[in-house]
């Protein structure tokens, strides 16, 4: 029997939603602080991390429960290779390689998928979903933080193949409330989509460092001036 799991989805991910939204780097991003290293950093750990679960949604097409969701305008792979190339150049594959904690979420969709496929709904609906609906937000506010053109480096945002939002995500909420499972599997997706928050926020913390340090730069920057001319405003008087 059918369950309404994409309620179930929304109202049992809200506290972990809420967290990723809280760590350091996601707060700074939200206010306008962005760090172009790691920025190009995040959009390569999101590379190797798409492309691992295309890889398995692409092989598990024919799954009753994995496959119905697979939608292929959602698909990022080629968007981020677009990014990768505009922040890294032409030979970006030679130069970019996940993070640890992107390793090990990478590691964890290839595990669900082998071992219990149905899990891999939970990381679809937390990494897809959330891109979706927050998109032309997090562009903006990449686009103004970064200087960057209307498309160059901002690809990863664009769905040029979903030109009605709100219908595209109500179709997705019915195949999701569609898929055959029971109750029992519908607690396991949850959590596992819970587990998702989990490992972005550990990508997210490993950011953290390297936009405390630009920040730091700033200050340092911003400090010295001012004893500069505090030092020529004393020799002057």
């Amino acid at each position: 029997m059918a369950v309404a799991l994409a309620s179930q989805l929304r109202e049992g991910t809200k506290k972990a939603h809420t967290m990723a939204e809280n760590t350091g780097f996601v707060s700074c991003f939200l206010k306008g602080v962005v760090d172009k290293a790691s920025y190009r950093t995040l959009v390569a750990d999101l590379y190797f991390v798409y492309s691992a679960m295309e890889e398995e949604f692409g092989r598990l097409r024919e799954h009753p429960v994995v496959g119905p969701v697979a939608f292929p305008e959602l698909n990022r792979r080629e968007s981020l290779e677009k990014d990768l190339a505009f922040y890294f150049g032409a030979d970006w594959r030679n130069a970019v390689k996940p993070t640890p904690g992107a390793q090990q979420y990478v590691e964890r969709l290839h595990q669900v998928a082998q071992e219990c496929p149905e899990l891999l709904v939970g990381h679809h609906y937390t990494r897809y979903i959330g891109d979706l609906s927050g998109g032309q937000i997090l562009k903006n506010i990449a686009q103004k933080a970064m200087n960057l053109g209307d498309h160059d480096g901002l690809r990863f945002y664009e769905f040029d193949s979903i030109p009605d939002e709100k219908s595209f995500k109500v179709n997705y909420r019915a195949t999701l409330d569609a898929l055959p499972i029971d109750q029992e599997r519908a607690d396991r997706i949850v959590e596992e989509a819970n587990h998702a928050f989990h490992l972005n926020m550990i990508m997210f913390q490993e950011l953290e460092g390297n936009l405390i340090a630009a920040i730091g730069k700033v200050l340092f920057g911003f400090l010295t001036r001012r004893q500069r001319t505090g030092s020529t405003e004393v020799a002057t008087a």
